[in-house]
């Protein structure tokens, strides 16, 4: 016979095995996995969008659950390479510790369906990772066909418009049905009241020579309201309720699109979609670039290369002009990229800190909108630090053996670059809430 006490150390030792098998038990889709994943997963993971299979419903995820229990355990995914513990922002795409857990012991458990009635998902709407029908669709006439004979390629398209009135933008969404072979896209907005729209050509090859660009669009780029672009990972640029810029009511979108080199054929078909609002801009907005292609470039330090075989790292420091309310920071680097960090050190030597990624994946860049807008006096100093892998080490490296690489906007070269997405300064701006949609 056992003794009381025997008796009583195994109930102390199965008894709490006992309650989490039933809390484990307890966890269900309809009620703790859907909204996890339809909040975190479902936008990319949806038929039309860039990830390779659907997250939609019960059945789709349950089939994958061990996967992603993986996946979600070592913060593979959701893909959110900021560094949480420097800054944080509104649009992070992370998970907390008590999700991941919950995800982890439905997968353990035998991934319980709950309630008989499906989890309603979301209403997406195809062909946008927005939350609406696009006001005004433009895209290429036809496909391009990218020749698969590893040359990289810069095409211009021109992308007429015409519209009853000009418009206030509420968000603005590069689309492509092959972004894969896309290594960065910008579009600029131009205002063209009087200049033929038409008889230009729909594209010009502009991997060679800006010439043909300037000579074909010249009179198209006197009056630009906007520039924005796409790298990979990223999603769309939405505006609050007041701040943005206005659509003129004539004019033209050139979307230069950078192809990357590709081994075999591929068509591809891309354009520009827009999001109207009901009431007009109050606060224009104004996109900076610093760095490569940008303010400061020519004062980055040391001079910018990177010879094979090294790790180097680089620093920008660039004044501020004028006091100006900071909305997002936008970095961009390429397959050398290690890390990258910047920050602010104001006049009275506050330093406001930015963003820091301590692993650059070029495959995950992001626009990273702050909370609240932030303050940026006249006099701070912006500061851009990167670290660049040109060694054997670096599995995105594309040259083997590793190769000198320069400044430049080609695959193979690098660059050190953050857009600040800004507007005037008004008193108050420190409290104002960035809500974007």
């Amino acid at each position: 016979m056992f003794s009381k006490g025997f008796i009583s150390l195994c109930c102390y030792l199965v008894l709490p095995l006992f309650i989490c098998n039933v809390s484990a038990q307890q966890i269900t889709w309809s009620q703790h996995i859907a909204p996890i994943i339809h909040r975190n997963c479902t936008p990319c993971h949806r038929q039309g969008e860039a990830a390779p299979f659907s997250l939609l419903t019960y059945e789709e995820v349950a089939k994958r659950a061990s996967f992603i229990k993986r996946v979600t355990e070592n913060h593979y995914m959701p893909p959110w390479k900021p560094d949480p513990h420097y800054v944080g922002f509104a649009n992070e795409r992370k998970l907390s510790d008590e999700e991941i857990r919950l995800i982890g012991e439905w997968a353990e458990h035998g991934m319980p369906r709950g309630e008989s009635t499906e989890k309603a998902a979301p209403a997406f709407v195809s062909g946008t990772l927005f939350n609406r029908e696009p006001d005004l669709v433009l895209r290429m006439k036809s496909s391009y066909v990218l020749k698969g004979d590893n040359v990289e390629r810069f095409i211009v398209y021109k992308l007429p418009f015409e519209l009853p009135d000009s418009v206030a933008v509420e968000a603005i969404e590069f689309t492509s049905n092959n972004k894969k072979v896309i290594h960065h896209a910008n579009y600029e907005i131009d205002d063209v009241p009087d200049a033929d729209l038409y008889n230009t050509a729909d594209y010009v090859d502009n991997t060679e020579s800006h010439l043909d660009y300037y000579q074909q669009y010249v009179s198209y780029r006197k009056m630009m309201k906007y520039f924005g672009g796409w790298i990979p990972g990223s999603s769309y640029e939405s505006y609050p309720e007041d701040m943005g810029w206005v659509m003129p009511k004539r004019g033209v979108v050139l979307l230069t699109v950078h192809y990357a080199p590709v081994g075999k054929d591929e068509e591809v078909i891309s354009g520009v979609q827009f999001f109207f609002k009901k009431k007009p801009v109050k606060r224009f907005i104004k996109a900076t670039t610093y760095g490569s292609g940008g303010v400061g470039e020519k004062d980055i330090e040391p001079f910018f290369y990177i010879p094979a075989n090294v790790e180097k790292s680089f620093k920008l420091n660039v004044k501020i002009p004028e006091t100006q309310s900071l909305m997002y920071v936008w970095p961009h680097m390429h397959l050398l990229g290690k890390t990258f960090k910047a920050y602010a050190v104001t006049p009275e030597k506050d330093t406001i800190r930015l963003v820091s990624i301590p692993q650059w994946d070029f495959n995950w860049q992001e626009v990273y909108w702050f909370p609240k807008l932030i303050k940026i006096p006249k006099g701070t100093v912006l500061t851009i630090e990167g670290t660049y892998d040109n060694t054997v080490n670096n599995a995105s490296n594309p040259s083997f053996p590793p190769q000198l690489v320069y400044g430049a906007m080609r695959t193979k070269d690098e660059m050190m670059t953050m857009i600040m997405m800004t507007i005037p300064y008004e008193k108050g701006d420190e409290e104002t809430e960035i809500k974007r949609k």
